[in-house]
């Protein structure tokens, strides 16, 4: 795990030392992540024009749950968001220069092409969070206080366990990358709405099968002291460190299965 975490530090630090030769072009692109993903929160603004409660939550609740999501996502994107790569490397057979290499294949998989610009999701993210926070009408306790920060971390791990499930699909896939964006990107569009608005079966699909819920709706229930709509008791809300610990033991898991599966193209 040390020397994983070396060398992808490592491969990190070459990719931000060229990206900052050119740091115009560096803050351009930060800044324009920032605005891209900043139109998704625009959208709510505008819903909430015409309305003043989305699925019986005010606007500062939504806000908490898009800025939660958010930046555990961009935790994740920035660290693993280069694994939705993998596909093209096993396709045109350059995957075999990353298995003669003395470094593990998912350092090297995980930090290539580090993209610094995407800390402009993170903090998109962060900023819709605080307007959140400063307009919440909550009773704080330590536990819900507490309970922020261990959302975005647990969060990412989720997320980032899911981007490596989804580059070992791809050593059997090949051209996947789509289905393990509507995992991820997907995942990430809809745990910035409320579990109230979609259908009980899709809410149970995203607790106990896939259990991204345990990015933020399944704590921020408790946070905001609103009822589980599946009727899931609140001591649930502290288990999102169980849930990624279990979710990166499984993913890394499918990953090795992947790796021993791979054959060479031959090219």
């Amino acid at each position: 795990m040390g020397e994983a975490v070396r060398a992808y530090g490592l491969i990190a630090a070459m990719w931000i030392r060229s990206t900052m030769t050119y740091r115009v072009s560096f803050v351009m692109t930060t800044l324009g992540n920032f605005a891209a993903t900043g139109f998704d929160f625009v959208t709510i603004l505008l819903m909430f024009s015409h309305v003043d409660a989305l699925g019986g939550y005010s606007l500062p609740e939504i806000a908490f749950l898009y800025g939660t999501t958010s930046t555990a996502f961009g935790l994740a994107d920035l660290v693993m968001g280069s694994m939705d790569r993998l596909g093209r490397r096993v396709r045109d057979g350059t995957l075999d220069t990353l298995l003669v290499r003395p470094v593990p294949v998912l350092a090297q998989v995980a930090a290539d092409r580090f993209a610094l610009r995407r800390l402009g999701r993170i903090s998109q993210g962060l900023l819709v969070l605080g307007y959140g926070l400063a307009n919440l009408d909550v009773g704080w306790t330590a536990a819900k206080v507490a309970m922020v920060p261990l959302m975005l971390l647990s969060g990412g791990a989720i997320f980032a366990s899911v981007f490596v499930a989804g580059g070992a699909f791809q050593f059997w896939a090949q051209d996947a990358s789509e289905v393990q964006n509507s995992f991820t990107y997907g995942g990430n569009t809809l745990l910035q709405y409320p579990p109230s608005i979609f259908a009980k079966d899709l809410v149970r699909g995203v607790t106990f099968v896939v259990p991204l819920a345990f990015v933020n709706w399944v704590p921020s229930l408790y946070v905001l002291g609103r009822e589980d709509p599946l009727g899931l008791p609140d001591w649930l809300a502290f288990l999102p460190p169980l849930v990624a610990a279990v979710c990166c033991g499984l993913a890394a898991q499918a990953w090795r299965l992947g790796l021993r599966s791979y054959r060479s193209t031959g090219s």
